[in-house]
Parts: structure tokens; sequence; C-alpha cells
């Protein structure tokens, strides 16, 4: 069963249609990473999962329940941190953790939920001395609370520095490999690359591309970008290189001395070897893959509007 189900979802907010026929599944035990531009309908469907919003049409199940008549259920066994939302100012962070535990009837223990997130020292001091990313990291200690089967975390590197971020990371596959199920919506490429099995690119409130990183960059780039410098190019040798199986472009870029750039799905060796076939003498080559940022570059505007999915 998916942790995450989302049917035919539309939604509308006067005449703006946010979200067009979305649908998508999120697998039991994955983490799935969220992705799209500002206004694409990241956050609508966030809320729609979270029965915050409404939506206009469609349905959407979490963890096997409707979205919208077991929300209580859900965010019992659903741990959340949402986007810009603020801690209280008066309360400690030891408060705020007594507060989680108590609404989910869970048995944590503040001080080892704060150590997980690198504020234990921190505990009885009030979250309005608190920085951004420290605050950040206290909403992160709230989401763990009860050990939940489902983490929705978005934008959850917000106001940390390299190593919160990389200890975020960290938390996110310690949760995972528990068994838990991580919906991560985020705008940094990195985060979502190091710690996701698949990606979702939502552009215009629809879904325009779902599949694992490495198979996004495939579907992009044609598979391995090979740039190879020679002693000189002529039209027999490119052609020879472009007619291997393998090669999905070949292209010349300079001419002093010239660089042959081409797409590989499969032998690198194969293209050197035509070349030094055909008299080419070969002075260096370097390999390349695209990374997210390209894909998600190439998916958000416009140029690729088929739907690749797995």
């Amino acid at each position: 069963m998916p942790a995450i189900t989302v049917d035919n979802l539309t939604k509308s907010f006067g005449q703006t249609l946010a979200l067009d026929d979305l649908s998508f599944r999120v697998k039991e035990g994955e983490v799935f990473g969220f992705l799209g531009p500002n206004g694409a309908g990241k956050s609508t469907t966030i809320n729609i999962v979270l029965d915050f919003a409404r939506p206009t049409d469609g349905s959407v199940s979490v963890l096997g329940m409707d979205a919208q008549r077991n929300s209580r259920d859900i965010r019992q066994r659903t741990g959340v941190l949402p986007e810009g939302v603020k801690t209280y100012d008066r309360l400690t962070a030891r408060q705020h953790l007594e507060f989680a535990i108590n609404s989910k009837n869970a048995n944590d223990e503040p001080e080892a939920l704060l150590e997980r997130v690198g504020l234990e020292d921190a505990i009885d001091r009030k979250a309005g001395g608190f920085s951004k990313g420290m605050s950040q990291r206290l909403m992160l200690a709230m989401a763990l609370v009860g050990k939940p089967d489902l983490l929705i975390l978005d934008e959850p590197s917000t106001g940390l520095d390299p190593n919160g971020a990389r200890e975020m990371r960290d938390l996110v596959r310690e949760e995972n490999e528990r068994g838990a199920t991580v919906f991560f919506s985020s705008h940094i490429m990195e985060q979502v690359e190091e710690v996701c099995d698949r990606v979702g690119i939502l552009r215009d409130g629809e879904m325009v591309a779902v599949d694992s990183v490495e198979g996004l960059r495939d579907s992009v780039s044609g598979g391995t970008s090979l740039r190879v410098t020679v002693d000189r190019i002529d039209d027999a040798a490119l052609q020879a290189v472009r007619s291997l199986q393998d090669v999905t472009r070949a292209t010349v870029k300079g001419e002093d001395p010239p660089t042959i750039v081409a797409s590989v799905n499969g032998s690198k060796t194969a293209v050197l070897s035509t070349l030094e076939d055909h008299g080419i003498e070969i002075q260096d080559f370097q390999t390349t893959e695209s990374s997210l940022e390209d894909v998600f570059r190439s998916y958000t505007t416009g140029t690729r509007p088929e739907v690749h999915a797995q």
C-alpha cells in the first residue's frame, strides 16, 4: 500500500487553478523528493495531504486512510516540519517538546529528541532567543515525536548552516532506515539528490516527471556527457562517433583545439577508439553527469512537457 496516494487532484482558488488533475504515489518506506518552482503548487499539495485545505476535486489517501475523513488519525502517525512555522517565544525547548509529546500520547523524552537535533544544551532556554537555525532544529525534533510512520518535511534545511544541513540529512536517513516514509520538499537540489530514492517535479499544478534521480538525469542528458579534446576533427570521424549505438548526440565545441561533446548511454571507450581509428589524436577527456539542477531546469522551463514516470 502506498504511503501517499494522490488521485486526479484539482484545487482552484477563485479563477486561479493551483492543481490540475494531479496524480502520484509515494511508496511505503521510500524518501520521496517533491520539487517545483515557486507557485507550482507544492504547498497547496502538502496542505491538502495534511487536511489544512480541501480539494476542489479528486482524492488523497495517506497511510491507507482518506486524508479528509481520517485527518486526526493520520496526524497521530505523521511528523510534520512545515515551512515558515514559528516557535513560541515564551516557551522553552523542553515545553515545546512536552506539548508535542502530550498531543500524540507519546512517551518520548525531550532530552533525547533535542540531543538528536543538537539542541540538548538549550533545553531550558526560551525559544524567543533562538536563531533561525535553532528554531528549525526544534521544529524538526517536534516532527520526530512518536516515531512517526510518515515524515513530511517542507524545506527542512531552512536556516541551517552546512553542518546542520548535513545532520538533517543524516536524520532523514536514520528515520528512513527505521522504517519511516519521508516526503521531502526542498528547493535545494543537493539535499534532494543526496537523500531521495525518487523525485517528483511539479510544474503549473501538474506532475511533469517522477523517477529516480539517475533516471531523471538520463531523460535529460541521454546519459553521461563525454568531452574529448582532440588535435583536430573531420566530418568522417564526427559522423562515425554519431553513428555509434550508445551515442545519442555529438557536437564540436571550439576550434583550437576542438572538443567533441557526446551524450553516451553506454561505453565511453567506444567513442575514444572510434576517434583513434580515424587518426584523431586524443589530448584529454572527461565525463560529467547532469545535476539534478539541470534536470529541474529542463522540466520546469517548458522544454520537456512529457511525463517520465516509473
